[in-house]
């Protein structure tokens, strides 16, 4: 489906992701990528149509925590100001409607998440059935190995091939200075089997910010804006013994009605998948369709940098940065939420027509 009005990432910016931010408040985490965002477009805060943010008060420990980091946005002028308890993708695609419909021509999208004051793997507990999941306490990891032993046992992949993905990853984030891990390592005892320390994402501290333009706004402020020609959300059925979880039904029909498989559209140059798991980047390849020509997370992906309710929305960033330096005419990004690829937002992503 072709959206009747043209919208853009026309500015990206982030944190470095650390392992813990102990000495900054999420306000502190926020405020220089707040910054750097609105410098880059030279909009000031009056000129933002729409400001809409994504977090977890799951991570916070405490209630309506994103209303403190407003105080990085500004209190004057008063803002149009949304929030969803979601990753920032799912923050950018409510900001993207409303940019669609004509009652914003710009926005401010920002997300941020400090996993390490908790236990991680546990607070994610938090996102399954209530009833007979949740009660059983089992950790982000295993359900993960679960999924990850599934692959192995369809004859989909290996260890020694999770172990290509990660030294791969790793090693092109020694081109990202924001990137929390930016060399391979050892790949370490198992976790979990089948998944070894480096299947795992970092557990780390970050934020992230973008700005949306429509139209001749875009390319008023952005000399080459990353149009978003497409995107789409869905998911999955929340029980998991109902799921087939060597693939993921709802990231092909994200991308179906995003456009991405759109034969007229040309050929994907590079992909940023929002797979904290190497075994999640195999399911999201053959769901997406990816072929060995296609530049996966050249940033280093979720692998080298994982900041909670932050880590989708810098997928988009990432690929509209490959698009806005001409290193990729046409781009798709993903991001998830739920174990397992449980929810999944896909955004096809073009430069300006030649």
């Amino acid at each position: 489906m072709t959206p009747l009005r043209e919208v853009a990432v026309v500015a990206f910016a982030q944190s470095d992701h650390v392992r813990a931010a102990d000495e900054l408040s999420e306000v502190e985490m926020l405020l220089p990528v707040l910054r750097e965002v609105l410098e880059r477009t030279g909009l000031t805060t009056d000129r933002i149509g729409f400001t809409c943010s994504g977090s977890s008060d799951y991570l916070a420990g405490r209630a309506f925590s994103f209303t403190m980091a407003l105080d990085g946005v500004g209190a004057w002028p008063p803002v149009a100001e949304s929030h969803v308890e979601m990753d920032g993708a799912w923050a950018l695609y409510e900001a993207w409607v409303k940019l669609l419909t004509g009652e914003a021509d710009t926005a401010l999208v920002y997300a941020f998440g400090k996993s390490s004051p908790g236990d991680l793997p546990e607070v994610l507990t938090r996102q399954l059935d209530p009833y007979y999941v949740a009660p059983l306490w089992p950790d982000s990891v295993s359900l993960a190995a679960l999924q990850a032993q599934a692959l192995v046992d369809a004859g989909d992949t290996d260890e020694r091939a999770l172990a290509g993905i990660a030294a791969r990853s790793r090693t092109d984030a020694g081109g990202n200075p924001h990137a929390q891990l930016r060399a391979p390592g050892p790949m370490g005892e198992h976790v979990v089997r089948p998944l070894r320390r480096g299947d795992c994402p970092p557990v780390g501290d970050g934020a992230a910010a973008v700005v949306l333009a429509a139209g001749d706004t875009a390319r008023a402020l952005c000399e080459r804006p990353a149009w978003i020609r497409g995107m789409d959300h869905r998911i999955e059925t929340h029980a998991l013994g109902l799921r087939d979880l060597t693939d993921s039904p709802s990231t092909r029909l994200a991308a179906e009605r995003a456009g991405l498989f759109d034969p007229e559209a040309g050929p994907v140059e590079v992909a940023e998948l929002h797979a904290p798991f190497t075994s999640q980047e195999v399911v999201l390849c053959k769901a997406l369709r990816l072929g060995e020509d296609v530049r996966v997370n050249p940033s280093g992906g979720p692998l080298a940098a994982n900041p909670v309710m932050a880590a989708g929305l810098v997928r988009i960033g990432e690929a509209a940065d490959r698009v806005a330096s001409g290193d990729a005419r046409r781009a798709v990004a993903h991001a998830t939420s739920g174990p397992c690829l449980q929810q999944n937002l896909v955004a096809v992503l073009e430069g300006e027509p030649s």
